[in-house]
């Protein structure tokens, strides 16, 4: 517990007065409403800020005096009993999009399968964007009424905690956390045994027990092999996220599709859709098809119906990117599954036959075109350069006609978007605007925001995340975990009134981190120019595996402790979704540098936007079709394969002729208006554009629908 002098060592009891409490704690709903999240803060601000934000670590360390407190507190009371309206609202489901347009489908489930789901920091089973993304696409689905139920993994061991030796090198430590702190529930199985379901892998028979996570409508279900009645070697299968090398990849992808659909089956869910969110999941489309020539379908048959009601999202344009699998693992994996498919071994390795790469292995990706009616990318360019990837399964076509379309993504507004600049645009557009946030019009209107109004609640974003920083710094030092020669890189000596650029993503080598430390002498006299010097905040994770990533790391991390830089250069570590909402809100521009055309689509920086944060990217993924001159500033031309050396000096002239000037010319007030129009317009073309609700609406509309429905053009399958 934490060290407070008036805090009871027995958790507090929940005053009648504020008796929901609880049960908004078990929903996730509660970290996308800024009512639920203002009542927290006001019963006692400082342990709210000490447990990051988890509502349930919360309520079992706050004091009992500040409860009695709140209840008493007609201010509190009146955001509670909001709050409680807006909870029992969410629940009813009732008056939504989706049971306004499709009334008859709105009990009709939806089976979104992915690996990882990032929904909040409590709930560390995620590692990048791919789970952040599937999170905001589950928080929107169930602000629209989409009937969405996920399928996931518990991860109890969850990613890595990120530590940074003295030599830059990143230290990699499991991430154990306490299941009873997370909204996280567990399932019982028929006649009370643990499990839900069964599936057999390595001449083994793992049983599969079911978690339940709500986010909002949305029900997730976590798979989790942790148990007593499974052999001691396959009980951590399903603990530590993308770790242990194929062997392991291989297992857990066969245990989430094949064990998932059984467990929805054994949960008496039978969604008429199905989603299978990157290859990880292709297994789920395998297991279909056995259940349907089980069921007494041919082998033909019943891939036209999988195929049907699939939809299969890729998010990765990088060949390398996409799992594969040798055929003895699979074999040993899946085997004999083909005979319950009614094929045989060759027939079944066809499925994930790739025609130009490698003959042996099983192709994840393919597996899940060629079992998917519905194949999109994330971005338009993203399609485009996966059509290309894919011409091979469509012999003789040109690429332009291949049927696999895109659905850009978005991101969650009220997740990422602050409590600050939300009441900017309550001013700005009335307090209804969350009605209204489907029409174009409502965000031009953010052009007439108040831009005294608007730069006081950036810097005071800004102020919050400098303070983190600082604060994090003092608790690593004091816990001995940082090393005082780390400390000036970890940030103690930023200053709010400088112009702060935020970088921060997974350090893969493609997203070039250390691009802007080409010509250290250039980037020295922007750093450190005695009028308007400039400072980078620096913040991510390379994978496990990943040792040329790490080398990127360990070289960015070395220039924060250079004296030349005096301190302009900070890495912050342990890089996860507490830390990215303060990021995204509180820098002054978003720095996005990756090689052409190798990123999908780059969320963090639509989600910058949305804070009214201008983005200085090349023209790649989502930005691409964001920028637009007024938005942010954009490196090289769209769809060309960049040069690093040419792409870097690029950046500095932008910086030196375009980006400083720019922040540092004040009118009388000491407003940079220019700039203020520039966050305005990053603003309205974010959230105009590229949100969470726009994404869902689209899938809904383009890719369930048809598929509960039969609905949508011919069906033209790829070859085998």
């Amino acid at each position: 517990m934490l060290p407070n002098s008036d805090h009871d060592l027995v958790p507090a009891t929940i005053p009648d007065r504020l008796s929901g409490l609880p049960d908004v704690a078990r929903n996730l709903a509660w970290s996308w409403h800024r009512e639920a999240r203002i009542v927290f803060r006001s019963i006692d601000e400082r342990l709210w800020h000490a447990v990051r934000h988890n509502p349930l670590k919360f309520l079992d360390q706050v004091p009992q005096a500040r409860l009695d407190a709140a209840a008493a507190d007609p201010y509190v009371t009146g955001l509670y009993d909001k709050m409680m309206s807006w909870f029992r609202h969410e629940m009813s489901g009732a008056g939504t999009w989706f049971s306004q347009n499709w009334p008859e489908q709105r009990s009709t489930p939806v089976a979104y399968f992915c690996a990882e789901f990032g929904l909040h920091n409590s709930v560390p089973i995620y590692s990048g964007g791919l789970g952040v993304l599937a999170g905001d696409h589950c928080k929107a689905a169930s602000d629209l009424g989409v009937p969405l139920v996920g399928v996931g993994i518990l991860y109890r061991a969850g990613y890595f905690d990120q530590r940074i030796n003295l030599e830059g090198r990143q230290q990699d430590t499991d991430e154990r956390y306490d299941l009873s702190l997370t909204p996280i529930t567990p399932i019982a199985g028929p006649g009370g045994v643990p499990y839900l379901a069964t599936v057999k892998t390595f001449g083994r028979d793992v049983h599969i027990r079911a978690w339940r996570l709500d986010v909002g409508r949305v029900p997730i279900y976590l798979l989790d092999t942790e148990l007593e009645e499974n052999h001691p070697d396959d009980r951590p299968l399903l603990s530590k996220l993308y770790a242990g090398g194929p062997a392991l990849r291989l297992r857990q992808e066969w245990l989430l599709g094949v064990g998932g659909v059984r467990v929805l089956r054994a949960l008496g869910i039978h969604p008429q859709a199905w989603h299978a969110n990157e290859g990880h999941a292709a297994f789920m489309l395998v297991e279909r098809v056995r259940e349907y020539v089980s069921g007494g379908l041919a082998y033909a048959d019943a891939v036209a119906k999988v195929r049907a009601a699939s939809t299969f999202t890729t998010h990765t344009p990088v060949p390398a990117g996409h799992d594969q699998f040798g055929p003895d693992q699979v074999e040993a994996c899946a085997g004999p599954v083909w005979d319950d498919m009614g094929i045989t071994k060759a027939e079944f390795f066809e499925i994930g036959h790739h025609p130009v790469i490698d003959h042996q292995t099983f192709h994840m990706t393919a597996t899940a075109i060629r079992l998917s009616r519905r194949v999109n990318g994330v971005a338009r360019r993203h399609g485009i350069v996966t059509r290309e990837l894919w011409t091979s399964l469509w012999p003789g076509r040109p690429s332009d006609q291949l049927p696999i379309g895109h659905v850009t993504n978005g991101v969650h507004l009220a997740t990422w978007m602050a409590n600050h600049i939300m009441q900017v645009v309550d001013r700005t557009l009335g307090a209804d605007w969350g009605n209204r946030i489907d029409d174009p019009k409502t965000w031009d209107r953010m052009l007439d925001a108040d831009d005294a109004t608007l730069w006081f609640a950036h810097r005071s974003l800004k102020d919050i995340l400098l303070n983190l920083i600082r604060e994090e710094t003092r608790r690593a030092f004091v816990a001995r975990s940082l090393e005082a020669p780390q400390i000036v890189g970890a940030g103690v000596m930023l200053d709010p009134n400088v112009l702060t650029i935020g970088f921060a993503r997974r350090f893969a080598t493609y997203k070039r981190a250390s691009l802007i430390f080409s010509d250290a002498e250039r980037l020295r006299k922007l750093l450190t120019d005695p009028h308007r010097p400039v400072q980078i905040v620096f913040a991510g994770k390379a994978h496990p595996a990943d040792n040329p990533g790490k080398d990127v790391l360990q070289q960015v991390y070395q220039f924060t402790r250079d004296p030349q830089f005096e301190g302009r250069v900070a890495f912050v570590e342990d890089y996860d979704m507490h830390l990215a909402h303060l990021l995204v809100q509180g820098v002054d521009l978003w720095m996005n540098l990756p090689k052409v055309p190798m990123e999908a689509s780059g969320t963090s920086g639509m989600k910058a936007a949305l804070n009214g944060v201008p983005q200085l990217s090349t023209i790649d993924g989502w930005w691409e079709e964001a920028y637009d001159g007024t938005n942010g500033w954009a490196i090289g031309q769209a769809g060309v394969v960049d040069d690093d050396a040419v792409t870097a000096d690029r950046l500095y002239t932008l910086l030196e002729t375009e980006v400083v000037p720019r922040f540092y010319e004040r009118d009388e007030r000491g407003l940079p208006l220019a700039w203020l129009t520039m966050m305005k317009h990053a603003m309205r073309i974010a959230g105009r554009f590229f949100t969470a609700r726009r994404m869902v609406e689209e899938y809904a509309r383009d890719y369930y629908i048809p598929s509960m429905t039969g609905a949508g053009a011919a069906d033209d399958p790829p070859t085998a």
